[in-house]
């Protein structure tokens, strides 16, 4: 059987065993080494099986993963959350929508220190929703403020989607996540200003608050200068070229107990907690990567990616035309898979097809990301959205997703922008040490 057509069988039937709810890294693992069997045979498939799981898991340069996972559990559970939303609510709390604007603000602070959307989203939720409920906001307001601040976890860096993106392409990890700080402002700021636009229009949504003299909001920031400390150790390091990613994770993971036990706001059980949970994240992400070896190694013996980029190549369609065919593609499996599993999967289709057209690989990384912000708040299944939904049981799904309906605007805004102005993400690596 030709193996163009196996590569087809072979990825309608992931979707068919993801769709059944197996896991997705054992659905990965499964169709990978069955397609491998098919096209190339049992021994290379066993040889397979045996040394692509263990030189993965031994990659020193994943060793980056459980760093920055450690950093951001490390700092949520010394309490870093809790006094950035306090702080980002002095400054803005002032404003119609303002609560709501310091839940981003504070997401886009814990987002430079974490590098997880669900988790981002899932602490800020415990921190920011009573205080939203307290003043009055509407649940739409409130939760759809938290579920989209959590998606500037994986593109505000440090970010766990661009070191794996970078491993997967061989592109510089250092560069894609320098190449995250200024979409990410932005579209902090395209956030903010999708909250006041829909207060203006409807102001019982979220009333101002009571403002904060100069001097208050001065004085809060003693209490958030431990991010801006582990942010300069990670980003900082690398963009100065005095550190590698694995480098800069480990000062930064370090930073975070360091800056915890010394404030003592970080307890033993804390500690231990942090531990645990840093394990078992790390144990889903490892495990999902080496499914995706194994289907993308099916996927190269089938030479699937470089004759769908050759294919393309000789259309002589504009580029941009591709480009958005890989966007509403990637937009439609957000709908199926989580966004570790869906970059895992997709990269080393769309990639050299990406490359073959012309485009700069470390600026697909931002829109890919950007696009997977999308689908993770994006109706039918938004993974964030059913985040929050777990967190707030009383708050109805469609209540959820009504509210985020001004932030996919933004996003939408943000992808459109990177589109026409790539400069917004290749500025920053440009200019790396």
């Amino acid at each position: 059987m030709n193996e163009l057509l196996i590569a087809a069988l072979g990825f309608v039937a992931l979707l068919a065993l993801i769709l059944v709810r197996l896991p997705i890294a054992a659905a990965m693992a499964i169709v990978g080494v069955a397609g491998t069997t098919w096209v190339a045979g049992w021994p290379v498939a066993l040889a397979t099986l045996k040394q692509g799981p263990f030189e993965r898991a031994s990659s020193y340069t994943l060793v980056v993963v459980p760093l920055f996972v450690l950093m951001g559990f490390l700092a949520a559970r010394a309490g870093l959350s809790q006094k950035l939303f306090h702080a980002a609510n002095v400054w803005l709390g002032h404003r119609r929508g303002g609560m709501a604007m310091a839940t981003v603000g504070a997401c886009a602070g814990f987002a430079a220190i974490c590098g997880s959307s669900v988790a981002t989203g899932a602490t800020m939720c415990s921190v920011a929703l009573p205080e939203m409920r307290r003043y009055r906001y509407a649940d739409s307001l409130s939760t759809g403020s938290i579920a989209a601040g959590g998606t500037l976890g994986i593109l505000i860096p440090p970010s766990v989607i661009f070191v794996l993106y970078g491993i997967m392409t061989e592109q510089s990890i250092g560069k894609l996540l320098l190449a995250g700080i200024i979409p990410g402002l932005a579209l902090t700021l395209l956030f903010f200003l999708a909250i006041a636009i829909v207060t203006a229009l409807n102001p019982a949504l979220g009333a101002a608050g009571q403002p904060s003299s100069w001097r208050e909001r001065l004085l809060v920031l003693k209490d958030v200068w431990e991010v801006l400390v582990l942010f300069a150790l990670v980003i900082g390091g690398l963009y100065a070229g005095l550190a590698t990613p694995v480098e800069s994770a480990a000062f930064g993971a370090v930073g975070a107990l360091l800056f915890g036990l010394f404030k003592r706001t970080l307890t033993w059980q804390g500690l231990i907690a942090a531990l645990d949970e840093t394990i078992r994240t790390t144990a889903m992400i490892f495990f999902i990567v080496i499914g995706a070896d194994l289907f993308g190694y099916f996927m190269a013996l089938s030479q699937m990616p470089m004759r769908l980029a050759a294919w393309l190549s000789g259309l002589h369609v504009a580029p941009v035309i591709v480009l958005w065919a890989i966007i509403a593609t990637y937009i439609v499996l957000g709908a199926l898979m989580d966004e570790l599993a869906m970059i895992l999967l997709t990269v080393p289709i769309f990639f050299p097809v990406v490359t073959a057209v012309g485009y700069d690989p470390i600026w697909f990384g931002v829109i890919i990301v950007v696009v997977v912000q999308i689908g993770l708040i994006a109706p039918p299944v938004g993974l964030n959205v059913f985040v929050i939904g777990g967190m707030a049981r009383d708050v109805p799904l469609a209540t959820i997703y009504r509210g985020i309906m001004p932030f996919l605007v933004a996003q939408i805004a943000l992808l459109v922008l990177l589109t026409l102005w790539p400069e917004m993400a290749l500025l920053l690596p440009s200019t790396m040490q």
